[in-house]
């Protein structure tokens, strides 16, 4: 009885667990201090963008990644969105370049009036097509070259030809470039004459042209390419001799 009686008496204890810590010893501040480190890792990356990027990059960036942008219904803009417009524009243009092409061949090449006045002219020409546009060549054959040997001189068959090109494109608005290749000379020469030959053919068949009432405006360039582009696979033979007129695109 008295054990009991002592038992009853003796206080009662209450211990209380904290589930989870509390104060500093908790990781919240883990998940917090992992977004700061995000955030910063993100605004340095986007200040590394701004700088190795540029303005045109950063727009379409911006471009990518705003929802609003789409693309327009008409079809009709030429605005950032209308990018199906401006494909069928320049898709309108090749094909307007394209028919201009057929019509100068045609002209030039055997299926026009123009060609059946000067048949024996245009056994020299030969056309084809480039990504920089047409190109009219016009070259040496064996029995009829179009200067005098070795010179600048035209013979009356060149005179021809740049009245025909003068009324045949005389008909567009496209832009012009000449070039003129001649072949080899023997490596012994002590002075090779290629450079200012190429260039001397070329200017003569600018002033040709320009004489047969072409806009002078409408030749962007001359130039002469020595023997650097053969079409031939032997270096000096005379069919690399040649006069190229481009019309460009």
């Amino acid at each position: 009885m008295a054990a009991d009686k002592g038992r009853a008496s003796a206080p009662i204890i209450i211990k209380r667990v904290q589930v989870g810590g509390g104060g500093h010893h908790g990781g919240a501040w883990k998940v917090a201090y992992a977004d700061f480190v995000t955030a910063m890792m993100a605004f340095f990356l986007l200040m590394w963008l701004l700088n190795a990027t540029t303005e045109k990059q950063r727009r379409g960036l911006a471009d990518y990644f705003d929802p609003t942008i789409m693309q327009s219904q008409t079809g009709s803009g030429d605005s950032v969105e209308d990018g199906q417009g401006q494909a069928e524009k320049m898709t309108g243009d090749a094909a307007q370049f394209q028919e201009m092409v057929k019509q100068i061949q045609d002209a030039l090449t055997g299926s026009g009036a123009e060609s059946m006045q000067h048949t024996n002219a245009l056994r020299h020409v030969v056309t084809r097509l480039t990504d920089e546009g047409l190109v009219i060549e016009l070259s040496d054959l064996t029995d009829e070259p179009l200067f005098v040997e070795d010179t600048a001189q035209p013979h009356q068959v060149t005179r021809e030809l740049a009245d025909i090109l003068a009324r045949v494109l005389g008909r567009v608005r496209n832009d012009l470039a000449i070039s003129g290749h001649v072949r080899a000379y023997p490596a012994m020469m002590t002075r090779s004459p290629v450079w200012p030959l190429s260039d001397a053919r070329a200017h003569t068949v600018r002033n040709l042209l320009e004489q047969a009432n072409l806009d002078g405006q409408r030749i962007q360039r001359v130039t002469g390419w020595a023997d650097r582009k053969n079409r031939s696979a032997n270096p000096m033979d005379p069919a690399n001799n040649r006069i190229e007129v481009i019309l460009l695109r």
